[in-house]
């Protein structure tokens, strides 16, 4: 069970969708959360449950998954410190798409579904940052939706390394993944098996554009020359 934890005024400040806003304002957002702190493995969301809530991740990380009749994980993404995640039932009121699930510590704010309306309804830039956000979500499904119907296995793989080096931010054309996905977290990405994400990744090992650091980090060495592979795969197709 997630055991409570104090209020995070400071961590709050961290969060992006209330940037700008006044300390005082953030302080008083911050009391009316609940605050969490959960343990490797706990469930924060489960899939199609009826609560409302928002979440916002203060500390630590969490994956976004679902699991199928058989028993296959789809991983969707993971989410950390500053991120928030739930709002679409708090938006839509409908159950939960999909389990959320701590993957190291994490200390969480939980937020009701009125006061997170109220939030956006009250601070413009907010609501504009959920917008925003809400359009990248959708890009970002589109995207994957296209690749699972149009690219080979090896291809996906090349298309989500390069997700994750942008995400973590490019810099004289090199990415530092850290820490680095697990074999069988970009298998359950881009639906595939364990043993053939380690071929792709041997073969961008092999051919100079990735180096891992076993534990540690995934180095991207070229993301020019990367993207340059992942876009002749799109135009192929």
């Amino acid at each position: 069970m997630p055991r409570s934890i104090s209020v995070s005024v400071e961590a709050f400040q961290k969060i992006p969708l209330l940037e700008d806003m006044a300390f005082a304002s953030v302080a008083a957002i911050a009391r009316a959360c609940t605050w969490h702190r959960y343990a490797r493995g706990e469930f924060v969301i489960t899939h199609h449950a009826n609560d409302r809530d928002v979440y916002f991740v203060c500390r630590g990380r969490v994956s976004v998954t679902a699991v199928s009749a058989r028993g296959r994980e789809v991983k969707y993404r993971d989410i950390g410190p500053g991120e928030w995640f739930g709002d679409l039932a708090a938006l839509d009121g409908l159950r939960r798409a999909a389990n959320v699930v701590a993957i190291e510590e994490a200390d969480i704010a939980a937020m009701s579904p009125t006061a997170f309306r109220r939030l956006l309804l009250q601070h413009p830039p907010a609501a504009d940052r959920m917008f925003v956000r809400l359009a990248l979500s959708v890009r970002e499904m589109t995207d994957r939706v296209f690749a699972l119907s149009t690219l080979g296995v090896e291809n996906r793989v090349h298309a989500e390394v390069l997700r994750l080096a942008r995400a973590a931010g490019v810099v004289r054309n090199r990415a530092r993944i850290e820490p680095p996905p697990t074999h069988e977290d970009l298998a359950h990405q881009v639906s595939t098996d364990r043993s053939e994400v380690t071929r792709a990744l041997s073969r961008l090992v092999k051919a100079g554009l990735l180096e891992i650091e076993r534990r540690r980090a995934m180095l991207v060495l070229d993301v020019d020359a990367l993207a340059a592979l992942v876009d002749d795969a799109w135009r192929s197709d």
